[in-house]
């Protein structure tokens, strides 16, 4: 809120909760993983739309790496949802926070990055939430412009308000803590940085990971400190990446990147297993919930599970490229199942015909040896020009050809 509304004036002042505030609550509600306090929350609601005053919400993301996956997009569709509705969304880039490195979930110290490190991947950062975000009604910050003002004294200060024991009562620090694992003492000012983070901005909703649980209620403790109405925290699960275990990382490789060319990004949605799909429905798709239980429904009956994944796989590739593109997926798709080239190969020129298949398969970048090149050949896993190569002792004339290996490694190449 532009002006602090205290708890004792909230708790006086009772707004009505019309349709438009459940649908609202409804909103926040779908998909997410907890909603504290969820009253709370509701009378916020209530009271920004008997006041005609938005609400403040919160989203800080560290720029850690200079891409985005989906992953990434969990949180930022709840904002967009929430940002439809008419409240002020607030984009912070953690600048200042990466510099100290988020110990969340981990066992070990996060090494903290550079300035330059930091610089180079807030670049792309804004852009790219853009492609889920409405980019003009959205507050971009950087925690740096309140952080680097605090000073020795300000965080000595900031410190004070919050006790050991109670920081000890996250659940990685305890565990670590049990385990005799280092804890540095820098590590216990991210969760209060974060939190001060939300007095800066006096925000009214904070998003994030079911990770991220401790840092939020850090922020509703440090403005009920600086005599603030506390923030409400909406958490949102972590997505499983492609592999179905790990949480969907880029230095895992399980990860779908939003800027990824949509044959690709359709391709790896298609590659899910048919369980993990009702997840990337319930936290990734916009259909209504109504519709996406009658697809489960019509899977449970019988109908081919595959029908449902390329619905999910097109309305999410439609949505960072355009519906022709993902139209073009999907018949790319169809086109390398049934043994066909796919539309988007590498063109690749390679000088010293004739030349042995093994010699041509590395130098065409489709294999990492001459021997692994000799393994597919027995197995039945070399095309030239879709015929397969039983013949390792192959020397390929000059010209012009596609090469492939296995189902997915294809190369045109200029033999000369």
């Amino acid at each position: 809120m532009s002006q602090t509304v205290s708890s004792a004036e909230t708790a006086q002042k009772k707004y009505p909760v019309t349709d438009a505030v459940r649908h609202a609550l409804a909103v926040s509600l779908r998909g997410c993983d907890e909603l504290l306090p969820q009253g709370e929350w509701e009378t916020k609601l209530a009271r920004a739309e008997a006041t005609g005053q938005p609400l403040r919400i919160k989203l800080g993301l560290d720029p850690t790496a200079p891409d985005l996956h989906l992953g990434h997009t969990v949180v930022l569709n709840k904002m967009r949802q929430l940002q439809d509705l008419g409240h002020r969304v607030i984009f912070l880039i953690g600048d200042f926070t990466s510099t100290i490195g988020d110990p969340s979930g981990r066992n070990s110290t996060r090494p903290p990055l550079t300035r330059e490190q930091i610089e180079e991947n807030a670049k792309t950062y804004f852009a790219q939430a853009s492609m889920v975000l409405d980019a003009d009604k959205t507050e971009i910050r950087y925690n740096s412009e309140w952080s680097d003002l605090l000073g020795a004294r300000g965080m000595i200060q900031l410190a004070a308000k919050y006790t050991v024991a109670r920081m000890l009562e996250r659940d990685d620090f305890t565990k670590r803590f049990k385990a005799g694992v280092p804890i540095s003492v820098h590590e216990f000012l991210y969760p209060l940085m974060q939190g001060y983070d939300s007095v800066a901005l006096k925000s009214d909703l904070e998003l994030g990971g079911t990770d991220q649980k401790f840092n939020l209620l850090m922020g509703r403790a440090l403005q009920a400190e600086y005599g603030q109405e506390p923030q409400c925290i909406l958490t949102m699960p972590l997505l499983e990446g492609l592999d179905g275990v790990e949480k969907m990382s880029k230095s895992k490789g399980n990860y779908v990147g939003i800027t990824e060319p949509p044959n690709t990004m359709f391709a790896k949605l298609l590659s899910i297993s048919d369980a993990l799909m009702w997840k990337y429905f319930a936290l990734l798709s916009f259909r209504p919930e109504a519709e996406i239980d009658q697809l489960r429904a019509e899977v449970a009956a019988g109908r081919n599970p595959k029908d449902a994944k390329v619905l999910l796989a097109k309305e999410i590739t439609a949505r960072f490229h355009s519906a022709q593109a993902a139209d073009a997926a999907e018949a790319d798709f169809n086109n390398r199942a049934r043994g066909g080239i796919p539309d988007d190969i590498p063109e690749i020129a390679v000088q010293g015909a004739p030349i042995g298949i093994g010699a041509l398969l590395k130098q065409a970048n489709l294999v990492p040896s001459t021997s692994e090149a000799l393994r597919m050949i027995e197995q039945g896993g070399v095309r030239i020009d879709g015929t397969v190569i039983s013949d390792k002792g192959l020397k390929v004339n000059a010209g012009t050809m596609v090469l492939q290996v296995g189902k997915r490694k294809f190369a045109r190449v200029t033999l000369s």
